[in-house]
């Protein structure tokens, strides 16, 4: 009676032994069946809905407290769905090889108290099963570069792109505060931004933060391309695990773009390196199977504080060029902040956190030291 009145739901939809995904919103479970099956072409008589994760199958009843985005499976009449381990199934089999004692034992591994981290980690492995990570140009991979402009050539140079725009739009932060200045101070601070400016341009605006194909210490993924959320401002690391691989197909890059790449406060970041979907995919099963330590590659830079830009450092910033009385400031000290993975940290954005963070610039950092002038010697008398 009140379904009119209800807020829509969404739901990431597949159909069973199909690769395309849709996006289905539905105020009900016959209105989000009756779409799905618009959409993948079958018959509604048979047809039934079904949680991906678990091959939960869904009803009227139970329709309303499935959480928004969950990812669903359409079936029609004959047609079953176990969850996880149906995909194991359908992986294994692409060997050939008879392997009803690994599924078994697999379905066991999946149930009790550590199901849930095992399944969020065979689900992401899963995901990248289909993926073309390894291809890197616009011919290896055209999907991935739907929607873009023809000049981008590679998913290196896009996402390169993709990171340099994002520091610039910092860097226009900066310049705009300009006008805030008292008039005394603003000739200063303009030759600052400026000086940044070039140094910016001398670091490419450091775009090689998401380059899988630069040097180890200046990106922030892995070779492969799989970035790791660092977690909230007030954590060591993510809880939840999250990680991404934007090159891996068009979806995961327009998600990438919702992770933030921020002005925050946290001791540490840490980096979760990832390998090859098919061949992680084996090791997580040898792990399940043979309850090895899963294991995993870290990156740590320890040390960094990460202060807020807009709340903190340019303000900050504003005050020591208005207060400098003869000081030099250390430009170089606020560009570090502003544009570099000293004080930057990317999180998904569930834990993107906005609350103060209640951090201060060094104040021993914001003047360059002042040399005293040497004294000079009185001369000597010649003997």
């Amino acid at each position: 009676m009140f379904t009119v009145f209800r807020k829509p739901k969404t739901f990431k939809l597949r159909a069973l032994h199909r690769t395309k995904k849709f996006g289905v919103a539905g105020r009900s479970y016959q209105e989000v069946l009756r779409k799905g099956c618009f959409h993948f072409q079958l018959p509604i008589t048979g047809s039934r809905l079904c949680l991906y994760e678990d091959g939960t199958e869904l009803t009227g009843d139970y329709f309303s407290s499935v959480p928004d985005n969950s990812e669903l499976v359409l079936l029609t009449s004959g047609q079953t769905w176990q969850g996880y381990v149906s995909d194991i199934h359908h992986f294994l089999h692409a060997f050939h090889k008879p392997q009803a004692g690994l599924i078994q034992a697999a379905r066991q591994l999946l149930s009790g108290e550590q199901a849930p981290l095992r399944q969020k980690l065979l689900a992401d492995l899963l995901h990248t099963v289909s993926e073309n990570t390894e291809a890197e140009t616009r011919a290896e991979d055209p999907p991935w570069f739907e929607g873009l402009e023809s000049r981008f050539k590679n998913k290196s140079g896009y996402l390169r792109y993709s990171c340099e725009s994002r520091i610039r739009s910092y860097l226009r932060e900066v310049s705009a505060s300009a006008s805030t200045v008292g008039a005394e101070a603003q000739e200063e601070y303009v030759r600052i931004v400026g000086l940044m400016c070039r140094k910016l341009r001398a670091e490419q605006y450091h775009s090689s933060y998401f380059d899988r194909g630069a040097e180890a210490d200046s990106r922030l993924c892995t070779p492969e391309g799989w970035f790791s959320c660092q977690g909230p401002f007030d954590v060591d690391s993510c809880a939840s695990k999250h990680s991404i691989n934007p090159y891996g197909n068009r979806e995961s890059r327009i998600l990438f773009s919702t992770w933030n790449l921020d002005h925050i406060v946290s001791p540490c970041w840490r980096d979760r390196w990832a390998q090859h979907a098919a061949v992680a995919l084996l090791a997580l099963f040898l792990f399940l199977v043979l309850q090895a330590q899963f294991a995993s590659f870290t990156c740590q830079y320890a040390g960094f504080e990460r202060i807020e830009k807009r709340r903190t450092v340019i303000p900050t910033l504003e005050a020591a060029v208005a207060e400098r009385a003869g000081r030099e400031v250390s430009w170089e000290y606020f560009y570090s902040l502003l544009f570099t993975a000293h004080n930057l940290k990317l999180v998904h954005i569930a834990c993107h956190k906005k609350t103060s963070h209640g951090l201060s610039c060094d104040p021993r950092r914001i003047y360059r030291p002042q040399t005293k002038p040497k004294r000079r010697q009185p001369a000597r008398k010649c003997q």
